[in-house]
């Protein structure tokens, strides 16, 4: 953790308050409304701007993005992860600042559908409480949502660090998939992924607990089966065969993304995930690390006591802020 912290500082150190003003300084959240072509709809987006950002006005910063879980929204990592607080305490201990955008990703998980989902079924839908006209997307792109709309607005409107270099995405559960996927989809877009809680190999089904050799999913009866109570959604984003699946697989994606940086593709972003001890997908995550381990790929693991719960995410958010 040292090590991190110290490599954070030199890396942006211009963007950190002196202690004095840090004691007393706390961040703001502000909420924007962008169109998002890439979903042909108005969004809702919740920003966090650092404490020194409206008297540092040459300073550039940082631009982190959080993605919520399924059934979420964008106000999650706020209300009830107050991630805004937890930046604010490790920015008074001498941490940089950065800026956060945490945007509203439906249940969309973060990736191009394989298929367009039911736009009628989907207005047509009572209990849900988000307005129809910005959840009910004509286009399922949420990928080219995220790393192209949301890091164009964010870079456009505010004094962000507009590189690679200066860019990271964190998600939990639903939105853990999703900051690894993305960031492996858009090395060029982003240099580091965290994953809290996240589904992370949505096609394993055993052992359990994990150990090798692991067994994954084949067919469609056994997609459904992995995939347990999400497979509502799943059957849209990944399709009903493995093809699909494998196209958005994390450890898969690596494999991928490996052979492309050795004949001198991008860069493999740098990755770090971490899940609970009791929780749901934990050998998921297991399966994660050994594939990683076993590609050579360097990234960062832990297990912690916890469940799939917002005690655990809210535990947790700190090491992400100070990783990423």
């Amino acid at each position: 953790m040292r090590l991190v912290a110290a490599w954070l500082l030199l890396a942006v150190g211009n963007a950190s308050l002196s202690s004095a003003q840090s004691a007393t300084v706390t961040g703001t959240v502000r909420t924007d409304t962008l169109w998002s072509q890439s979903l042909g709809a108005y969004k809702a987006l919740v920003v966090y701007l650092p404490p020194s950002y409206s008297a540092a006005t040459r300073t550039r910063y940082p631009l982190l993005v959080y993605l919520h879980g399924r059934t979420g929204n964008e106000r999650n990592w706020v209300d009830a992860g107050r991630l805004d607080r937890t930046m604010d305490s490790l920015v008074r201990t001498g941490a940089p600042e950065a800026i956060i955008a945490m945007p509203d990703g439906d249940n969309g998980w973060y990736a191009t559908w394989n298929q367009l989902g039911d736009a009628n079924a989907c207005r047509a839908d009572s209990v849900r409480r988000e307005p129809a006209a910005t959840y009910c997307v004509p286009w399922t792109r949420y990928d080219d949502y995220i790393a192209r709309d949301i890091v164009s607005h964010m870079d456009t409107r505010y004094r962000t660090i507009a590189r690679r270099e200066s860019r990271g995405i964190a998600g939990l559960s639903m939105g853990g998939f999703g900051a690894l996927t993305v960031a492996l989809q858009y090395p060029d877009v982003f240099a580091a992924a965290a994953s809290h809680s996240g589904v992370v190999s949505p096609r394993y089904l055993g052992p359990k607990p994990f150990a090798p050799p692991p067994r994954y999913a084949n067919t469609t009866a056994e997609l459904q089966s992995a995939s347990r109570n999400l497979w509502s959604d799943l059957r849209w984003v990944m399709g009903k065969d493995t093809i699909g699946w494998n196209a958005r697989d994390p450890g898969h994606m690596v494999q991928r993304l490996q052979s492309r940086t050795a004949t001198g593709g991008p860069r493999i972003p740098l990755l770090m995930f971490d899940v609970g001890v009791d929780d749901a997908y934990v050998d998921q995550n297991r399966d994660l690390h050994a594939t990683l381990t076993s590609l050579g790929v360097t990234h960062r693991y832990a297990e912690w006591p916890g469940a799939h719960t917002w005690s655990y995410w809210q535990a947790h958010a700190a090491e992400s802020l100070l990783f990423l």
